[in-house]
């Protein structure tokens, strides 16, 4: 009697999905510099006690901010898919024009590690038969450019995701100033509701990367907080002393 095999199809919890990690990396940029300029220049603003001025400052400077920030992402994005395109370009002339040059760089690519010469030799004949094979070969191992990273979508779901960011950050630190009319309190709520941020953000973007040891994602929170507390208070001793 031949054992029954489970044919029941696989199912994926949300808690095992992860996100892109260039995704996190775009909405980390966007985020601490959102958390700290924002929040350096209100802090700075505050100390003219005029609330109206300091809601009005602070909303000009996150859409400008994170406006800047996407554009910037944007064309970052696209740089870097121009320089994919200008390497791809490079590799297929020198697959079609010098094939043994191609087949040397495939070797030298291979040329650290414990790879026999027969089983080398035969993947660069491989290789030599597949002419695109060789292309994305050598652009994805010699090159480390992979072509679903360097695309135009990609540039603008960059810059997306970094003015996302940018805003999100930039609000946090701004909202204890529409609740409190005294500066005081509001400053000292924004300090907290920054901290608290950051923290929670440094511990939710190691969660998501698959981290499951808590004190992974403890330190990593910790650290966010650490770092943007000085980015912040390195920004607001500028305002402070810019403005006397």
């Amino acid at each position: 009697m031949s054992e029954k095999r489970n044919t029941k199809p696989t199912t994926y919890s949300p808690r095992n999905l992860t996100v892109n990690p260039r995704t996190i990396a775009d909405f980390t940029i966007g985020l601490s510099d959102g958390l700290t300029v924002p929040f350096a220049l209100t802090a700075g603003l505050s100390t003219l006690n005029d609330p109206k001025l300091v809601i009005y400052g602070g909303f000009a400077e996150l859409i400008a901010g994170s406006i800047s920030m996407g554009l910037g992402g944007y064309l970052a994005a696209r740089s870097e898919a121009a320089g994919y395109q200008a390497a791809l370009s490079q590799v297929r002339s020198m697959v079609e024009e010098d094939p043994q040059g191609a087949g040397d760089a495939v070797r030298e690519t291979f040329g650290d590690y414990a790879v026999s010469d027969e089983v080398l030799e035969g993947l660069v004949d491989g290789l030599m038969e597949r002419p695109e094979k060789m292309v994305e070969f050598l652009m994805r191992f010699q090159r480390g450019l992979v072509r679903e990273e360097v695309t135009i979508a990609r540039a603008v779901r960059s810059g997306a995701t970094i003015s996302g960011g940018y805003f999100s950050g930039g609000l946090v630190p701004l909202v204890p100033y529409l609740l409190f009319e005294e500066m005081r309190v509001a400053f000292v709520g924004s300090v907290v509701v920054m901290i608290v941020t950051l923290f929670a953000f440094g511990w939710v973007k190691t969660a998501l990367m698959a981290e499951k040891d808590w004190r992974v994602c403890l330190k990593d929170g910790l650290q966010m907080v650490v770092l943007g507390s000085v980015a912040a208070g390195a920004a607001m001793g500028c305002v402070k002393a810019v403005g006397g």
